[in-house]
């Protein structure tokens, strides 16, 4: 009970922090999404360069977006800077709790931030594109997705911020992080790529992918989509997998 009681107490800190931090947090998540989602949803389609409804596609895929990538990057980076100058890690590693609980509280920490991105996207783009036809019958399974996508983006994060050495994690971002973005589905529906069958496999290789077509089939269940059940039995096969080998990661950075 004295862990359980430790591990609430640190995740509580952080908690805090995040609440007086919230419109630098802000900011951060919502600068880009936000402009994404104007570009791609507003202004193309106002233009007529993108079909009618495609802001409609688009939305559920910027959501899923913000959920993966903000709980990536907000495990990541803390991450690297308390393994670095900062060595605030050693405060958590001092903590009365087992030391993989240490790497479980950052992973659920950058979650719990990239659930809540992923949310305030929700009112936004209702207000920014106006009627948003959804099926709200759906919004438990696209709930759900969203908290998978939030812990599988962590559990990447988890992996990366571990794994990478701090004077190489501008580097490895500047790689990853477009792929990840435009890889992922967010933009188009997976399941409308068979003309491009070599671009849909890579496609399904990222994790992102199944965010986007688990909240697309929740919430437009006409527009084409992946089978549900695929959706949530790859996110739960991400988090376990990238959990534990961040897990493994965090505790060799941590013992030596």
């Amino acid at each position: 009970m004295s862990s359980v009681r430790a591990f609430t107490a640190v995740l509580g800190r952080d908690v805090f922090v995040t609440g007086r931090e919230l419109p630098s947090f802000l900011a951060q998540v919502l600068v880009q999404p936000v402009a994404l989602l104007f570009i791609f949803g507003k202004v193309l389609s106002e233009l007529g360069y993108a079909q009618p409804g495609y802001a409609q596609i688009l939305l559920p895929g910027m959501i899923a977006l913000n959920a993966f990538l903000v709980s990536l990057q907000n495990t990541s980076f803390p991450l690297v800077l308390d393994f670095s100058y900062s060595r605030e890690i050693e405060d958590r590693l001092l903590a009365p709790l087992p030391i993989s609980w240490v790497a479980v509280e950052k992973m659920l920490f950058g979650a719990l931030r990239g659930l809540l991105a992923a949310v305030l996207m929700v009112p936004i783009g209702m207000v920014m594109l106006g009627e948003i036809n959804w099926n709200y019958s759906g919004l438990a399974f696209a709930l759900l997705c969203m908290l998978l996508g939030s812990l599988a983006g962590a559990a990447v994060g988890l992996t990366v911020g571990a794994a990478v050495p701090p004077r190489r994690i501008n580097i490895m971002f500047a790689v990853i992080l477009a792929p990840l973005m435009f890889t992922g589905a967010t933009q188009f529906p997976w399941a409308q790529l068979e003309h491009l069958r070599w671009f849909q496999v890579l496609c399904a290789i990222n994790p992102l992918t199944y965010v986007s077509e688990g909240m697309r089939g929740a919430l437009l269940p006409d527009v084409p989509h992946m089978p549900p059940w695929i959706c949530v039995v790859a996110l739960l096969i991400s988090c376990v997998l990238f959990g534990a080998l961040g897990i493994k990661f965090f505790l060799r950075r941590a013992l030596d």
